[in-house]
Protein backbone atom coordinates (compact mmCIF):
# COMPACT_ATOMS: atom_id res chain seq x y z
CA UNK A 1 0.00 0.00 0.00
CA UNK A 2 1.55 3.28 -1.24
CA UNK A 3 -0.43 5.61 1.10
CA UNK A 4 -1.47 6.13 5.15
CA UNK A 5 -4.81 4.62 5.69
CA UNK A 6 -5.58 7.48 7.67
CA UNK A 7 -5.10 9.55 4.23
CA UNK A 8 -8.13 6.70 2.81
CA UNK A 9 -10.55 7.93 5.73
CA UNK A 10 -10.08 11.70 4.66
CA UNK A 11 -10.84 11.08 1.22
CA UNK A 12 -13.71 8.61 2.06
CA UNK A 13 -15.40 11.33 3.98
CA UNK A 14 -14.30 14.24 1.89
CA UNK A 15 -16.38 12.75 -1.17
CA UNK A 16 -19.54 11.49 0.93
CA UNK A 17 -19.98 14.94 2.30
CA UNK A 18 -18.85 17.03 -0.41
CA UNK A 19 -16.97 19.41 1.54
CA UNK A 20 -13.75 19.72 2.97
CA UNK A 21 -15.41 22.09 5.68
CA UNK A 22 -18.05 19.35 6.79
CA UNK A 23 -15.78 16.65 6.49
CA UNK A 24 -12.99 18.55 8.82
CA UNK A 25 -16.11 19.06 11.53
CA UNK A 26 -17.07 15.35 10.93
CA UNK A 27 -13.86 13.98 11.50
CA UNK A 28 -12.32 16.77 14.09
CA UNK A 29 -9.72 18.40 12.17
CA UNK A 30 -8.74 21.57 11.11
CA UNK A 31 -9.50 22.11 7.28
CA UNK A 32 -5.65 22.35 6.39
CA UNK A 33 -5.48 18.78 8.05
CA UNK A 34 -7.90 17.53 5.54
CA UNK A 35 -6.58 19.17 2.78
CA UNK A 36 -3.09 17.94 3.43
CA UNK A 37 -3.86 14.54 3.98
CA UNK A 38 -5.69 14.72 -0.06
CA UNK A 39 -2.46 16.01 -1.42
CA UNK A 40 -0.40 13.47 0.54
CA UNK A 41 -2.55 10.84 -0.81
CA UNK A 42 -2.42 12.39 -4.57
CA UNK A 43 0.99 12.67 -4.29
CA UNK A 44 1.65 9.13 -3.27
CA UNK A 45 -0.70 8.02 -6.03
CA UNK A 46 0.65 10.64 -8.68
CA UNK A 47 -3.25 11.29 -9.95
CA UNK A 48 -5.79 13.96 -9.26
CA UNK A 49 -8.31 12.91 -6.80
CA UNK A 50 -10.85 15.82 -6.25
CA UNK A 51 -11.59 18.68 -8.00
CA UNK A 52 -13.90 21.82 -7.61
CA UNK A 53 -17.75 22.25 -9.00
CA UNK A 54 -19.65 24.33 -8.63
CA UNK A 55 -21.41 22.86 -6.14
CA UNK A 56 -18.30 21.62 -3.89
CA UNK A 57 -15.70 18.74 -4.07
CA UNK A 58 -16.01 16.17 -6.31
CA UNK A 59 -13.96 13.34 -7.11
CA UNK A 60 -12.32 13.29 -10.36
CA UNK A 61 -12.80 10.09 -12.92
CA UNK A 62 -9.75 8.89 -11.29
CA UNK A 63 -11.16 9.28 -7.43
CA UNK A 64 -13.99 8.45 -8.73
CA UNK A 65 -12.33 4.56 -9.43
CA UNK A 66 -10.87 4.70 -6.19
CA UNK A 67 -13.41 5.74 -3.92
CA UNK A 68 -15.63 2.55 -5.16
CA UNK A 69 -12.90 0.33 -3.64
CA UNK A 70 -12.43 2.57 -0.68
CA UNK A 71 -16.09 2.91 0.15
CA UNK A 72 -16.62 -0.82 0.39
CA UNK A 73 -13.31 -1.03 2.79
CA UNK A 74 -14.13 1.86 4.94
CA UNK A 75 -17.75 0.40 5.45
CA UNK A 76 -16.55 -2.92 5.79
CA UNK A 77 -14.45 -1.68 8.43
CA UNK A 78 -16.97 0.27 10.44
CA UNK A 79 -19.21 -2.92 10.00
CA UNK A 80 -16.28 -4.91 11.72
CA UNK A 81 -15.53 -2.19 14.54
CA UNK A 82 -19.83 -2.08 15.20
CA UNK A 83 -19.95 -5.95 15.51
CA UNK A 84 -17.32 -5.85 17.83
CA UNK A 85 -18.65 -3.14 20.02
CA UNK A 86 -22.04 -5.80 19.87
CA UNK A 87 -19.24 -8.24 21.26
CA UNK A 88 -17.83 -5.79 23.85
CA UNK A 89 -21.19 -4.94 25.06
CA UNK A 90 -22.14 -8.81 24.90
CA UNK A 91 -25.21 -8.12 22.56
CA UNK A 92 -24.09 -10.35 19.83
CA UNK A 93 -21.16 -13.37 20.39
CA UNK A 94 -21.57 -17.04 20.94
CA UNK A 95 -20.86 -19.63 23.84
CA UNK A 96 -19.62 -23.40 23.43
CA UNK A 97 -20.21 -25.56 26.48
CA UNK A 98 -19.37 -29.07 26.92
CA UNK A 99 -21.39 -30.72 29.91
CA UNK A 100 -23.11 -34.02 31.17
CA UNK A 101 -26.78 -34.85 31.75
CA UNK A 102 -25.75 -34.01 35.23
CA UNK A 103 -23.88 -31.25 35.55
CA UNK A 104 -26.25 -29.99 32.98
CA UNK A 105 -29.63 -30.23 35.08
CA UNK A 106 -28.06 -29.92 38.50
CA UNK A 107 -25.78 -27.39 38.23
CA UNK A 108 -25.79 -25.26 34.77
CA UNK A 109 -29.11 -24.98 33.89
CA UNK A 110 -30.40 -22.10 36.24
CA UNK A 111 -27.14 -20.31 35.13
CA UNK A 112 -27.89 -20.57 31.48
CA UNK A 113 -31.29 -19.09 32.43
CA UNK A 114 -30.37 -15.99 34.13
CA UNK A 115 -27.28 -15.57 31.38
CA UNK A 116 -29.97 -15.78 28.75
CA UNK A 117 -32.26 -13.61 30.78
CA UNK A 118 -29.76 -11.03 31.35
CA UNK A 119 -27.84 -11.24 27.08
CA UNK A 120 -30.25 -12.36 25.02
CA UNK A 121 -28.26 -11.87 21.75
CA UNK A 122 -25.71 -14.25 22.86
CA UNK A 123 -26.11 -17.71 21.47
CA UNK A 124 -24.86 -20.57 23.85
CA UNK A 125 -24.90 -24.17 22.32
CA UNK A 126 -24.22 -27.16 24.50
CA UNK A 127 -22.53 -30.40 23.78
CA UNK A 128 -24.41 -32.86 26.19
CA UNK A 129 -21.79 -35.95 26.77
CA UNK A 130 -20.25 -37.56 29.11
CA UNK A 131 -17.04 -36.15 31.26
CA UNK A 132 -14.78 -38.19 28.44
CA UNK A 133 -16.18 -36.98 25.88
CA UNK A 134 -16.58 -33.30 26.93
CA UNK A 135 -12.60 -33.42 28.03
CA UNK A 136 -12.04 -34.47 24.53
CA UNK A 137 -13.49 -31.85 23.06
CA UNK A 138 -11.56 -29.56 25.38
CA UNK A 139 -8.34 -30.70 24.72
CA UNK A 140 -9.57 -29.97 20.77
CA UNK A 141 -10.33 -26.60 21.28
CA UNK A 142 -14.07 -27.17 20.20
CA UNK A 143 -15.69 -25.72 23.52
CA UNK A 144 -14.94 -22.26 25.39
CA UNK A 145 -15.21 -24.33 28.70
CA UNK A 146 -16.66 -27.63 30.17
CA UNK A 147 -18.87 -28.50 33.57
CA UNK A 148 -18.06 -32.09 34.08
CA UNK A 149 -17.80 -34.59 37.08
CA UNK A 150 -14.99 -35.24 39.21
CA UNK A 151 -12.68 -37.09 40.29
CA UNK A 152 -10.61 -36.06 37.27
CA UNK A 153 -6.40 -36.44 37.51
CA UNK A 154 -4.85 -33.09 36.93
CA UNK A 155 -4.00 -32.71 33.15
CA UNK A 156 -1.45 -30.56 31.94
CA UNK A 157 -2.56 -26.99 30.05
CA UNK A 158 -5.91 -27.83 31.81
CA UNK A 159 -7.52 -25.47 34.71
CA UNK A 160 -10.33 -27.11 36.96
CA UNK A 161 -12.00 -25.67 39.63
CA UNK A 162 -14.42 -27.70 41.69
CA UNK A 163 -18.29 -25.75 42.11
CA UNK A 164 -20.63 -27.85 43.60
CA UNK A 165 -20.31 -31.23 45.72
CA UNK A 166 -22.19 -34.46 44.48
CA UNK A 167 -22.67 -37.56 46.07
CA UNK A 168 -23.40 -41.07 44.93
CA UNK A 169 -26.01 -43.17 46.83
CA UNK A 170 -28.19 -46.42 46.00
CA UNK A 171 -31.50 -46.58 46.25
CA UNK A 172 -34.29 -49.13 46.00
CA UNK A 173 -37.87 -49.49 45.30
CA UNK A 174 -40.51 -51.20 47.64
CA UNK A 175 -39.32 -55.09 46.49
CA UNK A 176 -35.84 -54.33 48.88
CA UNK A 177 -37.32 -52.27 51.47
CA UNK A 178 -36.11 -55.16 53.92
CA UNK A 179 -32.33 -53.76 53.50
CA UNK A 180 -33.76 -49.69 54.62
CA UNK A 181 -33.79 -48.37 57.63
CA UNK A 182 -30.41 -50.51 58.42
CA UNK A 183 -26.66 -50.15 57.91
CA UNK A 184 -25.62 -52.71 55.42
CA UNK A 185 -22.14 -54.41 54.71
CA UNK A 186 -21.25 -53.21 51.11
CA UNK A 187 -20.49 -56.80 50.40
CA UNK A 188 -24.29 -57.16 49.93
CA UNK A 189 -24.02 -55.51 46.77
CA UNK A 190 -22.66 -58.45 45.25
CA UNK A 191 -25.48 -60.45 45.88
CA UNK A 192 -28.43 -57.98 44.86
CA UNK A 193 -29.47 -56.67 41.33
CA UNK A 194 -27.74 -53.66 40.23
CA UNK A 195 -28.92 -50.84 37.95
CA UNK A 196 -25.62 -48.74 36.77
CA UNK A 197 -24.22 -46.02 34.69
CA UNK A 198 -22.36 -47.74 32.00
CA UNK A 199 -18.12 -47.38 32.35
CA UNK A 200 -18.23 -45.05 29.67
CA UNK A 201 -19.63 -42.72 31.90
CA UNK A 202 -17.30 -40.95 34.62
CA UNK A 203 -19.95 -42.07 37.45
CA UNK A 204 -20.09 -45.49 36.45
CA UNK A 205 -16.34 -45.90 36.24
CA UNK A 206 -15.96 -43.56 39.52
CA UNK A 207 -18.73 -46.33 41.31
CA UNK A 208 -16.91 -49.69 39.67
CA UNK A 209 -13.50 -48.27 41.30
CA UNK A 210 -15.13 -46.94 44.69
CA UNK A 211 -16.53 -51.09 45.07
CA UNK A 212 -13.41 -52.58 43.96
CA UNK A 213 -11.30 -50.89 46.06
CA UNK A 214 -13.60 -52.61 49.21
CA UNK A 215 -13.36 -55.42 47.55
CA UNK A 216 -16.50 -55.39 46.35
CA UNK A 217 -17.01 -57.25 42.70
CA UNK A 218 -20.11 -56.83 41.13
CA UNK A 219 -21.93 -57.57 37.64
CA UNK A 220 -24.51 -55.35 37.55
CA UNK A 221 -28.11 -56.84 36.28
CA UNK A 222 -28.67 -53.86 34.03
CA UNK A 223 -26.39 -51.30 32.19
CA UNK A 224 -27.73 -47.86 30.84
CA UNK A 225 -26.76 -44.88 29.50
CA UNK A 226 -28.30 -41.75 31.57
CA UNK A 227 -28.91 -41.55 35.63
CA UNK A 228 -33.10 -41.04 34.68
CA UNK A 229 -33.52 -43.90 33.50
CA UNK A 230 -31.79 -45.86 36.21
CA UNK A 231 -34.35 -44.27 38.42
CA UNK A 232 -37.43 -45.91 36.38
CA UNK A 233 -35.88 -49.11 36.63
CA UNK A 234 -35.51 -49.08 40.60
CA UNK A 235 -39.17 -47.47 40.74
CA UNK A 236 -40.08 -50.49 38.70
CA UNK A 237 -38.39 -53.02 41.53
CA UNK A 238 -35.59 -54.05 38.64
CA UNK A 239 -32.77 -53.61 41.11
CA UNK A 240 -30.90 -51.23 42.97
CA UNK A 241 -30.07 -48.07 41.55
CA UNK A 242 -26.70 -46.02 41.60
CA UNK A 243 -27.19 -42.68 41.09
CA UNK A 244 -26.07 -39.12 42.33
CA UNK A 245 -28.72 -38.23 44.93
CA UNK A 246 -29.99 -35.01 42.78
CA UNK A 247 -31.46 -37.27 40.23
CA UNK A 248 -33.29 -39.75 42.94
CA UNK A 249 -34.32 -36.69 45.14
CA UNK A 250 -38.07 -36.26 44.03
CA UNK A 251 -38.68 -39.94 44.52
CA UNK A 252 -36.87 -39.80 47.71
CA UNK A 253 -38.94 -37.32 49.08
CA UNK A 254 -42.11 -38.65 48.00
CA UNK A 255 -41.10 -42.27 49.80
CA UNK A 256 -41.26 -43.95 46.34
CA UNK A 257 -37.59 -44.99 46.55
CA UNK A 258 -35.45 -45.36 50.26
CA UNK A 259 -31.68 -44.72 49.94
CA UNK A 260 -30.03 -47.96 50.93
CA UNK A 261 -27.27 -47.32 53.34
CA UNK A 262 -24.02 -49.15 53.92
CA UNK A 263 -20.63 -49.75 56.23
CA UNK A 264 -18.83 -47.79 53.77
CA UNK A 265 -20.14 -44.73 52.02
CA UNK A 266 -18.53 -43.34 49.10
CA UNK A 267 -17.07 -40.37 49.84
CA UNK A 268 -18.95 -36.83 47.89
CA UNK A 269 -17.21 -35.75 44.73
CA UNK A 270 -16.87 -32.57 42.68
CA UNK A 271 -18.63 -31.02 39.81
CA UNK A 272 -15.77 -29.28 38.23
CA UNK A 273 -15.40 -26.32 35.35
CA UNK A 274 -12.72 -27.56 33.31
CA UNK A 275 -10.91 -24.62 30.81
CA UNK A 276 -7.74 -24.64 28.77
CA UNK A 277 -5.56 -22.59 30.38
CA UNK A 278 -3.38 -20.96 27.48
CA UNK A 279 -6.57 -20.84 25.57
CA UNK A 280 -8.23 -16.73 24.91
CA UNK A 281 -11.59 -16.94 26.12
CA UNK A 282 -14.15 -15.09 24.33
CA UNK A 283 -15.93 -11.79 26.09
CA UNK A 284 -19.47 -13.54 26.67
CA UNK A 285 -18.13 -17.11 27.82
CA UNK A 286 -15.69 -15.05 30.29
CA UNK A 287 -18.89 -13.43 31.50
CA UNK A 288 -20.76 -16.58 32.27
CA UNK A 289 -17.78 -18.01 34.09
CA UNK A 290 -17.76 -15.02 36.14
CA UNK A 291 -21.21 -15.47 37.05
CA UNK A 292 -20.47 -18.84 37.60
CA UNK A 293 -17.21 -18.46 39.89
CA UNK A 294 -19.13 -15.50 42.18
CA UNK A 295 -22.02 -17.21 42.88
CA UNK A 296 -19.44 -20.01 43.91
CA UNK A 297 -17.30 -17.58 46.33
CA UNK A 298 -20.67 -16.49 48.08
CA UNK A 299 -21.61 -19.70 49.07
CA UNK A 300 -17.91 -20.52 50.42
Amino acid sequence: MTANLEYYKVFYHVVKCGSVTKAARLLSLSQPAVSQSIRQLESALGVKLLGRTPRGIAATAEGKLLFAYVEKGYEQFETGEKRLAQLRNLERGEITIGASDMTLRFFLLPYLERFHENYPGIKVSVTNGPTPATMDLLREEKIDFGVVSGPLKAERGVSMVSVKKIEDIFVAGKNFWEFRGKINELKLLEQLPLIMLDELTSTGKYVRQFLESNDVHVTPEFELSTSDMIVQFALRNLGIGSVTRDFAEEQLRSGALEELQFDIQMPKRDILVVMKEKSPTSLAAGKLLQMIMEERKADD
